[in-house]
């Protein structure tokens, strides 16, 4: 518990803000006249959303540079854009018709409508968690359970509302699996995982499932001020989106590109090393086990904070996935996990030798991206912050 605390002790609070803010936004949203939220909020906030999507759309394609996550979400704000642009169409032909929320309860069309908006959203991060996974097979094996929901929900005398606010959930907690996979495939290639948009999934992930909160609350209440927080809220969280994605890292991108490089520049006479099919013997894999523990002792490539799986071709020629699985097999770790023990003994010297060091200098030192990083790394690998070990040893 302590561990997960550590890990993401920003993303619960990130949570916690956003529902403390959304469940005000909703309290307050209360005393808004019904013509006014009708007849200036509601248009208003539609406007915003279409400036928002579309100019986020055009800025994400416009700067893509080829990668399929700015393109997918680029996507998902131009659908969105337009769905908002023809709603506010609508209200400029007829205002009454198309802004009276309180007059009926959602319908199918509306309903499938927020699925669809929904698993458009999914789309950045499935792709960002897995490069190329989804296409046109799948997005119909995703969609076909809602088409058939919302078939019954027109044929069957019962209310199926209940299934199908609830089924982006489903995919939802489908992404989620993804996540752990994800990870370790940074741990196999990355020392540092600050630039890595793990963190930045969860959070856009969090901001979907508040989305959906309030999707199921419209879905459930009849007061003219249900979509007030859900439109204020998905403006301002295209703003952010966009902002993160435009300049976030690609990590997959970099290794591919790297990977290709670094092969290119291989030794011919190690060309059945850099193949993952034709593993050395145990003779060999003991002389390159002792060949880069003292590359690692001597030159200390680790205090470098953008070190990389593929900086061991400096001492190991050989393609990244045997690489991985070299530290895999002789550390029972990842290549992450292996640098930062490292970087610990490195920091817990310094310490030793200099009492007197301040922290800040010490992670730096020790090849860590920032003293918040070490005191968390550091935590979570001794069970003691870097302070009450040093006092530990005074």
């Amino acid at each position: 518990m302590r561990n997960f605390w550590l890990d993401y002790r920003s993303e619960v609070l990130f949570l916690l803000l956003l529902l403390a803010v959304t469940s005000f936004s909703t309290w307050f949203g209360q005393f808004i006249d019904a013509d006014v939220y009708d007849d200036i909020l509601t248009p208003v906030f539609n406007t915003a959303t279409v400036i928002a999507s579309l100019c986020g759309a055009w800025i994400l394609l416009r700067h893509s540079n080829g990668m399929r996550t700015r393109i997918f979400f680029a996507y998902a704000l131009i659908v969105w854009g337009l769905s908002d642009l023809i709603y506010l169409i609508g209200w400029a032909i007829a205002p009454h018709r198309v802004m009276d929320m309180a007059a009926h309860e959602l319908t199918t069309y509306e309903l499938v409508l927020g699925n669809l908006l929904g698993w458009v959203l999914l789309l950045y991060p499935t792709e960002a968690l897995r490069p190329g996974w989804m296409n046109w097979k799948r997005a119909f094996l995703q969609l076909l359970p809602l088409a058939v929901l919302a078939t019954l929900d027109d044929v069957l005398p019962c209310n199926l509302w209940p299934v199908i606010a609830l089924y982006p959930y489903i995919l939802l907690a489908l992404l989620f699996g993804h996540i752990r996979a994800y990870r370790k495939w940074c741990e196999d290639n990355f020392s540092s995982l600050d630039d890595i948009d793990v963190r930045w999934i969860i959070r856009y992930s969090i901001m979907l499932f508040i989305v959906g909160l309030n999707y199921i609350w419209m879905c459930s209440t009849h007061y003219h001020t249900r979509g007030f927080t859900q439109q204020w809220f998905v403006v301002l969280m295209f703003i952010y989106a966009t902002e993160q994605i435009l300049f976030r890292q690609d990590p997959w991108r970099e290794v591919q590109r790297d990977d290709v490089q670094r092969t290119n520049q291989l030794p011919t006479s190690n060309s059945e090393a850099s193949n993952p099919q034709t593993l050395p013997n145990s003779e060999a894999l003991n002389a390159e086990r002792r060949l880069f523990e003292q590359w690692m002792e001597t030159e200390k490539p680790y205090l470098n904070p953008n070190f990389q799986l593929t900086d061991l071709r400096t001492v190991l020629p050989m393609n990244r996935t045997y690489l991985s699985q070299f530290i895999n097999t002789h550390y029972a770790c990842s290549f992450f996990q292996l640098v930062n023990r490292y970087r610990i003994e490195e920091a817990k010297q310094l310490m030793t030798v200099n009492p007197d060091m301040k922290l800040s200098e010490i992670a730096s030192r020790s090849g860590f991206s920032s003293p918040a990083v070490f005191s968390r790394t550091f935590a979570r690998e001794t069970g003691l912050s870097p302070v009450e070990w040093r006092n530990s040893r005074s």
